[in-house]
């Protein structure tokens, strides 16, 4: 009999014209490939695009390389903690996926480990042990916020984790750190005639910025916007005519998910914007339309002066949603308003008893009697009942 003539099966990965970047075909996933310090590492780029894919590789040969130079370091002798944090923070700034105002808080978080832990950035990173995490989590725990003081155990943690990986040592001490529990804030709110009085307050006050403080009060409270997204909004992102504000988004201060969005204006809105263009009507369209950024002095002035609670400029965007749902807009709409990417769940969570309310307010005008010139009539089936 005659042998079958085998075929050669088509290799899965296809060189590209690029140096160490090869792709995988079934997916058409592009892969990182290259010798570092004698070892062959092989890692995806997760991207089809070759552009992408080219960029990514030089970052990623470059972490590569410096962590197989402190993998050297450390076989010849101690790695110190500072060693292990400056690899971690090129990790950090090399990273494509973070945001910079994220790279900007991991900076933080690094600052304020260090200043609150002694002689950390000295100490042997393979001494550190388990009971030096706790104490130091006991004391910065008190001094700190629960989200400040999660975030700068999660960023302690990623530090070892990279220790790990340099081969400096083999457990990560600051897992046994419990993460504090961040109670939801109440919020006290004023009410609508509170917050007429407030802004009243404010453009009395006399100083010399006060009527701009009161309208970037007005301006926050009547579109739900963030602070820094307040900062960015010029004229031409105002449309008078289609009644909505554009919110673009910005990387440093402007929304916090990078996008756009379309914000409906409410008449209070349409008023404040109209009179504020009609003082202002040589400013060019990209003019900010703000002239103050922030007024958290003047804020806390009025409230002190009115005897009401405290807020702050975060909290005129839980007015806004506040109201919104009080009249009768449905959550959903209402998060995609305030730029919400999670289909309303956050919102849900944050003002669902506002709808509990709502819901028990408009189960009141349900009745199985006929109504007849305001007086209820009890209905045959409810008359039925008592027999």
């Amino acid at each position: 009999m005659k042998a079958k003539p085998q075929t050669e099966k088509p290799s899965l990965w296809v060189k590209s014209p690029v140096a160490n970047l090869v792709r995988y075909v079934p997916s058409g996933i592009y892969f990182a490939r290259v010798r570092v310090g004698g070892k062959l590492i092989r890692r995806t780029l997760k991207t089809d695009k070759l552009s992408v894919a080219q960029l990514r590789l030089g970052d990623f040969v470059k972490v590569e390389r410096r962590q197989a130079e402190a993998r050297v370091e450390t076989a010849k002798g101690k790695m110190t903690f500072g060693e292990v944090l400056a690899t971690y923070q090129k990790q950090v700034e090399s990273n494509v996926g973070l945001k910079p105002s994220a790279k900007v808080y991991r900076q933080k978080c690094i600052e304020a480990l260090v200043r609150s832990w002694p002689g950390l950035v000295e100490n042997d990173v393979r001494k550190i042990s388990e009971r030096d995490c706790l104490h130091w989590a006991a004391d910065f725990g008190k001094r700190y916020s629960p989200s400040v003081f999660n975030n700068t155990v999660g960023t302690l943690r990623q530090v070892f984790k990279v220790a790990m990986s340099e081969g400096a040592r083999y457990g990560n001490p600051a897992m046994v750190i419990k993460k504090a529990k961040i109670r939801q804030k109440i919020l006290q709110l004023p009410e609508r005639d509170e917050f007429l009085r407030l802004v009243e307050t404010m453009e009395n006050a006399h100083g010399w910025c006060s009527q701009d403080c009161a309208d970037l009060v007005r301006f926050l409270a009547f579109g739900g916007f963030r602070k820094g997204e307040a900062a960015q909004i010029t004229w031409a992102d105002c449309d008078l005519e289609k009644k909505e504000i554009v919110v673009r988004g910005d990387p440093e201060t402007g929304t916090k998910n990078w996008s756009i969005r379309r914000v409906p204006m409410i008449p209070d809105m349409s008023e404040l914007l109209q009179r504020l263009r009609q003082a202002r009507t040589d400013e060019p369209a990209t003019s900010l339309v703000m002239k103050v950024r922030k007024c958290q002095k003047a804020i806390d002035s009025a409230c002190k002066k009115l005897g009401i609670a405290r807020i702050t400029h975060h909290d005129l965007r839980h007015l806004f949603a506040t109201l919104c749902i009080e009249s009768g807009v449905d959550i959903p709409t209402v998060s995609r308003w305030l730029g919400h990417k999670d289909g309303g769940a956050l919102a849900m969570k944050v003002y669902g008893h506002l709808r509990d309310q709502h819901s028990v307010n408009m189960a009141q005008r349900v009745t199985f009697s006929k109504v007849d010139g305001g007086k209820i009539i009890p209905s045959q089936t409810a008359n039925l009942c008592k027999q």
